[in-house]
């Protein structure tokens, strides 16, 4: 009998009647990786992600060294669809350059990227998990459908003035950005696989090419850490970067973050670290529902209470 009841009350817990929209109770930030997540902000938020960064260079077959510092910001904003987001990404670097002969300096935004990103198939959407109340090891088996990502294509255009010290060009030029973007939880949501394929300055003399895989553990209702390994390849430039780091939620609108990074060649080796901030404004949105069919479930559910209430009577 206590074991009906069990299974019951449990059942009663995790019968999904009710889908969200892609807005969370807490924000959700990409930072402090470079990693762009598949989900949206949500229909009507406002995010914005920022930090400042110090960056140290050197170079051993040119011989020069580098320092440096950045600041960078991303704003994001829900728009028309609880699919689609806007998103400027927006990066400006300061760095002296030190030779044997010469001290030089060079300053100017180091990228300026305007787009949209939209989810193409969000595994979440109408899924029901279905529960068995029989079986505890049932309900608790390992789920398979977690491999299944959710998936986004982001579309944009890096803007890049004349003369920019950073660019390979000395004349200002509008590129395409393309991404690929997909992202899992694994467990009980706890952990986060998020891969970014990027194809960057296409249509230009030098495009480039690359991934970003990040990998987020929760560790209580405040703290976080990621693991994150970048690579990108031009004629131009490239290179493969390792980065951690971890965030702190200070409330349900705003986080705080820190991280370092590090290449993995020496030609030039760099080394950078920064903090982070990110807030949103979600005041105007409207949470999106849709409720679920949930009608075997309730005739399990009522089936059940019967079986137990025979088992009482008896």
């Amino acid at each position: 009998m206590s074991k009906i009841k069990y299974l019951i009350f449990s059942a009663i817990l995790m019968i999904p009647c009710i889908h969200y929209g892609q807005h969370t109770d807490q924000i959700n930030s990409n930072r402090p990786g470079e990693t762009m997540s598949a989900f949206s902000v949500g229909k009507s938020v406002f995010q914005i992600e920022t930090g400042i960064y110090g960056i140290k260079e050197k170079h051993n077959i040119l011989n020069y060294d580098a320092n440096g510092f950045g600041i960078d910001m991303m704003l994001r904003w829900g728009l028309f669809s609880e699919k689609l987001e806007l998103i400027a990404d927006l990066q400006y670097q300061n760095e002296t350059f030190n030779t044997k002969f010469s001290n030089t300096n060079k300053a100017a935004l180091k990228q300026t990227v305007l787009g949209a990103k939209y989810l193409l198939y969000d595994p979440f959407k109408n899924h029901e998990k279905k529960i068995n109340i029989y079986s505890w090891k049932a309900n608790h088996a390992f789920n398979w459908n977690q491999f299944i990502p959710a998936v986004s294509i982001f579309a944009g255009a890096n803007i890049t003035s004349s003369n920019n010290p950073y660019y390979f060009s000395p004349k200002g030029e509008i590129s395409p950005k393309l991404m690929l973007i997909t992202q899992n939880h694994f467990g009980d949501g706890t952990w986060v696989f998020v891969t970014n394929i990027i194809g960057d300055y296409i249509a230009t003399d030098y495009p480039s090419y690359g991934y970003v895989l990040t990998l987020t553990k929760g560790f209580n209702d405040n703290w976080s850490g990621f693991i994150e390994n970048q690579g990108f390849k031009s004629d131009f430039y490239s290179d493969a970067i390792v980065r951690g780091g971890a965030a702190y939620l200070l409330n349900k609108d705003m986080q705080i973050d820190a991280s370092i990074s590090s290449s993995l060649k020496n030609t030039p080796s760099i080394l950078y670290g920064g903090i982070g901030f990110s807030w949103r404004y979600d005041a105007n949105y409207k949470e999106v529902r849709i409720n679920l069919d949930s009608g075997s479930d309730d005739k399990a559910m009522k089936k059940a209470q019967r079986r137990a209430n025979k088992t009482k009577k008896g």
